[in-house]
């Protein structure tokens, strides 16, 4: 099973620039997260926070009892051997072999025979679907192609955790689909934490356990899926349902008015409902999708259990229309308990974190859009 990733108050900047601050957040083992923003919140730079290639002005990231932001170079080299990342574009190497590129870590970080690196690539390739396509160069295929050898590249030392940097990104929505597919059923066949970094709200309803979603430079809010797809939160709402209306702008910054007039508007034309069938798959109002399953033949996902018990004991914690959503995801024998109050409350925040309050640590006197919590504090 893959390992916990325990964020807690990270903040980063590059020189004056904030990018974001006290951010803090638990990927639970084995399971899909999603982390949504507008274009340049910083989900590629907390990315690459997380496997240590930038390192924070403040805060932790444990993972396997190792404080990444602290440790010595030698540790963190360890702990980076735990990480898979599939990058935006592949990152292949353009005069290699797509067979050479999912073989290279293996050359460069073992002592592994070639006959068992040649075992190890056609295995990874066949999960990816890339079988007979050993001799081709990155050149030679589509971009969708390219996505899948960077995932058979990023698994082939078998990480505990995966990283996707926009996979969806150059994809039509079919291959977008397939991808996403491939996604769940990976989970579903190595049990690793995988996270996601997208703008695809298709993908963010229908694959991950978890949502998160950065704005203005902090953390808005992350935990169960359910959570943020009922959630009333004016960001998330605007992000889910693809909507010019709410506190994103242009620039990311609308002043309160502004906002007001907006909604308003919204409202009068029968809200988010009105919408239908929006931008990059997002459907409109805050109804809960079915999260796709593995594909027929392959197991079931260890992750989906894990989560269902982790979701249970705090269903009581979160408001009434996040519970309803939970409430029909869970198995008789978990909701009976759940119900029962046979679970103990779930210590500190039990993986879920709410909005920081409007305009914290922004050191600005523009106004701007208040972002209230939703739901009871845990």
């Amino acid at each position: 099973m893959g390992v916990a990733v325990e964020v807690t108050g990270l903040t980063k900047s590059f020189g004056s620039q904030n990018i974001w601050s006290d951010v803090t957040l638990t990927l639970p083992p084995g399971e899909i997260s999603v982390l949504l923003g507008p274009s340049g919140t910083g989900k590629s730079v907390f990315l690459k926070s997380l496997v240590g290639l930038l390192k924070p002005e403040k805060g932790s990231i444990i993972i396997s009892d190792t404080d990444i932001v602290t440790c010595s170079e030698h540790k963190l080299y360890d702990v980076r051997r735990l990480f898979g990342v599939l990058f935006q574009d592949g990152a292949l190497f353009g005069s290699m072999s797509l067979y050479d590129n999912i073989a290279f870590p293996l050359r460069e970080h073992t002592k592994k025979s070639e006959s068992d690196i040649r075992n190890i690539v056609l295995e990874k390739m066949e999960m990816v679907g890339l079988q007979g396509a050993e001799g081709k160069l990155p050149g030679e295929i589509s971009g969708g192609m390219r996505k899948r050898a960077g995932l058979a590249r990023a698994l082939v030392l078998d990480p505990e955790v995966i990283l996707f940097d926009e996979p969806d990104s150059g994809l039509d929505p079919v291959r977008v689909a397939y991808l996403n597919q491939l996604i769940v059923d990976l989970n579903a066949q190595i049990d690793a934490t995988f996270l996601i970094v997208t703008h695809d709200i298709g993908t963010a309803r229908t694959v991950p356990d978890n949502l998160g979603l950065l704005f203005r430079r902090h953390l808005a809010m992350f935990g169960p899926r359910e959570q943020l797809l009922t959630s009333q939160e004016p960001v998330v709402r605007q992000f889910l349902n693809g909507r010019r209306e709410g506190p994103i702008g242009m620039s990311e910054e609308k002043d309160v008015a502004q906002v007001e007039a907006e909604m308003a508007a919204l409202e009068a034309r029968g809200g988010d409902a009105h919408n239908g069938v929006g931008p990059k798959g997002a459907s409109g109002g805050d109804a809960v999708p079915p999260q796709l399953d593995p594909s027929p033949g392959l197991p079931e996902r260890k992750a989906v259990r894990r989560r269902q018990e982790r979701v249970a004991r705090m269903l009581h914690e979160f408001d009434e229309e996040t519970q309803a959503a939970i409430r029909k995801s869970l198995p008789e024998d978990l909701l009976a308990q759940a119900e029962s109050g046979a679970f103990t409350p779930t210590p500190g925040q039990g993986g879920r974190h709410w909005a920081p309050e409007a305009n914290a640590g922004q050191g600005s006197s523009t106004a701007t859009a208040v972002l209230p919590r939703s739901g009871g504090e845990g």
